[in-house]
Parts: structure tokens; C-alpha cells; sequence
């Protein structure tokens, strides 16, 4: 049985469903402390992965067990929610639509290819083996767009149950972590210069700490590069949720009583064109492109930003168990695997033809 699952069922016994928020933000701002000193020990590992990995553990660990389940869940569940959509706001102001340009053309084509084939591909094969619920399109929304944040604005326009947007995010977050040791070995033997090695990793590495951490390896030139591929990729975040939020709208039109099979939503619900996270996303970018905001209002925007998902990914990784996800574990597995030789691959074809 799986811990957490806020459409399907309500807090287990043992919880206390009058606590309130309190007791679980205050462990998702412990879980943020402890990733941040994970990164400063070990600075390879980006804080936002070791915030995942260490809600896992929390989930996990006995004495922690039965406070995630009861008081502590209406917390986290909001830290999973709630200030994974700010720090998604606040995402915007690293992109300005002057760098995006800088980079011309063919490069724009290859990243909408790179995407595209990434996001059709891997929903299609997640729909074809049979994996449950939303976890293709979560899936598939994470490893073409820019990993746990773009399953955190997917999932909260569709409504998705909570476990499916946790395992999505362990597997993306497990994979995209791979390729930091990964993908460096290969710059060589691929015969890739160190801008073409900076622009494959920032059109297939799913998390933008991760493209960091992996681009960093090959140095400044290569990083460079990556951050602005990458970025690039989390620009199309608006308009791919946009473009979902109108296919659950034809799927609501299409059954009687105007409910999408499997929704939650009431009957007759339609949900925004453009959901208010998503036109925030975009205001930021705006005031980015502008340059009226001085580089210490960036950096403490930046930093904001990281805090949120990083407490918003331990919220997460908190409702991942093993137990459940070992059942589906070989199809996901198998997903997750396909999906990076997708991007991998598509994303080195690009970088080859465009440069």
C-alpha cells in the first residue's frame, strides 16, 4: 500500500487530520538543510537531487515512518504542490528570450525536435507497456522538459495522484543523476568539441543542477552553452502545459457529464488555458528579457527558487514507497531506460547537424 495518495484515499490511522500544515513544512525545512549540506559536502550532487533522495530515506526510515503518514502529511503535501509551482515562477527569471535568440536558429529546431521526440516517444511507449495512471505524460514531461520541476507543473494541471508524480520523479531524478557521471565519459570517445559536448548535455539532461554538474566537467565554455540549451528547454514548459490542458478539455467534451475519464476534476471543471503558475513562469521571463532587475535581485531570486524545489522535491520524495513501486518497477524501469536513449540520442543527432 502506498503511503500518500490525496484523491484516492485520506490520511491512514495514526494521523491527525486537524494539524495542519505546520509539522510537515517544518520537516520538509529540515529535509532542505540536510540536501543543502549533502551538496556542500559533496558539491557533484546538486541540492535538488539530495532533497529527493533524502524524502525517500525519510519515507523509509522507521522512527520517521508514522509522523510522514499522520501529521506531518498535509505539510508536505502542500510543499509538494504549493511551492513547487512558486519556485517554477521564479524559474522564469533565468531565461531572457535575448540569450535564447543569441544562440540562432538551428539550434531553436534542433531543442523543439529534441522535445518533441522525447515527449511523444516516451508517452507512447509508457501508454504501450502499460504503465498506470498518469505516469507516462509525468514521465515523459520530465525527461523532455527539465526533469522534477516539469512534473510538478504537469501533474498540478492535471490533478494527478500523488504516487504517480512521485515515482516519476524518482526515476527522472535516478537517471538524470546518472548522466552526471555518464555522460562525461563519452565527450571524448564521441569526438565532441567542448561547446557541442555543453549543448548535448543541456538538450538531454533532465534537471538544470544536473546539467551543471555534468557541463562543469568539460569547463567553462561547455557550461556555458549547456545552461543556455537547457534553458531553452524550459521555456517550452508554458506551451506544452498549455497544449495538455487542451487535450483534457477535448477528453471532457468527449465523455458524458463533461468529466475526462479518470479525473478527478467535477463535473463540468475546465481547467485554465493557461494556469496562473505557468502565466507567472512567463511574466518572469518577461521581466528577465527587460534587464531591469540588478544581478542581486537575480541571485536572491535564484537562490529562492532552489529553496522551493528542493523543499517541494523532499515533499515528493516523502510519498515514494518502495514496496508499490517495486510492483511496476521492471515496465518503469524499461521506460526509463528507452527514455534516455531517446534524448541521448536525439539530442546528439542535433547537436551534430547544427553544428
Amino acid at each position: 500500500m502506498a503511503l500518500v495518495g490525496s484523491r484516492v484515499r485520506p490520511l491512514v490511522a495514526g494521523g491527525r487530520a486537524g494539524s495542519g500544515p505546520v509539522p510537515g513544512l517544518a520537516l520538509a525545512v529540515a529535509g532542505v538543510c540536510a540536501a543543502w549540506l549533502v551538496h556542500l559536502a559533496v558539491p557533484a550532487v546538486p541540492m535538488l537531487t539530495a532533497a529527493v533522495v533524502l524524502g525517500v530515506a525519510a519515507a523509509h526510515t522507521p522512527w520517521l515512518r508514522a509522523r510522514i503518514r499522520g501529521g506531518c502529511r498535509p505539510g508536505l503535501t502542500l510543499a509538494a504542490k504549493r511551492l513547487m509551482r512558486v519556485g517554477v515562477v521564479l524559474l522564469g527569471l533565468k531565461l531572457s528570450l535575448a540569450d535564447v535568440l543569441g544562440l540562432g536558429w538551428g539550434t531553436v529546431a534542433m531543442v523543439l525536435a529534441v522535445v518533441a521526440a522525447t515527449f511523444g516517444g516516451t508517452w507512447w511507449l509508457g501508454r504501450r507497456i502499460g504503465l498506470s495512471g498518469d505516469q507516462p505524460v509525468l514521465i515523459a514531461t520530465g525527461y523532455a522538459i527539465c526533469g522534477a520541476s516539469a512534473i510538478g507543473a504537469v501533474s498540478a494541471v492535471r490533478d494527478s495522484d500523488e504516487d504517480d508524480a512521485a515515482t516519476s520523479v524518482a526515476l527522472v531524478t535516478l537517471c538524470g543523476t546518472l548522466a552526471i557521471a555518464v555522460l562525461p565519459l563519452l565527450h571524448g570517445p564521441l569526438g565532441l568539441s567542448d561547446a557541442q559536448f555543453g549543448r548535448w548535455v543541456g538538450a538531454g539532461v533532465h534537471d538544470v543542477g544536473q546539467v551543471v554538474a555534468a557541463a562543469g566537467t568539460a569547463g567553462p565554455a561547455a557550461l556555458g552553452e549547456a545552461v543556455l540549451v537547457k534553458l531553452m528547454r524550459v521555456a517550452l514548459l508554458a506551451p506544452l502545459v498549455a497544449a495538455l490542458v487542451v487535450a483534457a478539455r477535448r477528453r471532457a467534451r468527449a465523455v458524458p457529464g463533461g468529466g475526462a475519464p479518470g479525473s478527478a476534476a467535477p463535473k463540468g471543471h475546465r481547467p485554465p488555458l493557461v494556469p496562473l503558475f505557468v502565466a507567472g513562469f512567463l511574466a518572469m521571463v518577461a521581466l528577465r528579457t527587460t534587464g531591469w532587475l540588478p544581478a542581486p535581485t537575480l541571485d536572491a531570486a535564484g537562490t529562492a527558487q532552489e529553496l522551493l524545489l528542493a523543499a517541494a522535491l523532499f515533499g515528493l520524495g516523502s510519498a515514494v514507497h518502495l514496496p508499490t513501486l517495486s510492483r511496476t518497477g521492471v515496465r518503469v524501469a524499461a521506460l526509463g531506460l528507452a527514455a534516455w536513449v531517446i534524448v541521448a540520442a536525439a539530442s546528439y543527432a542535433g547537436v551534430v547537424l547544427t553544428t
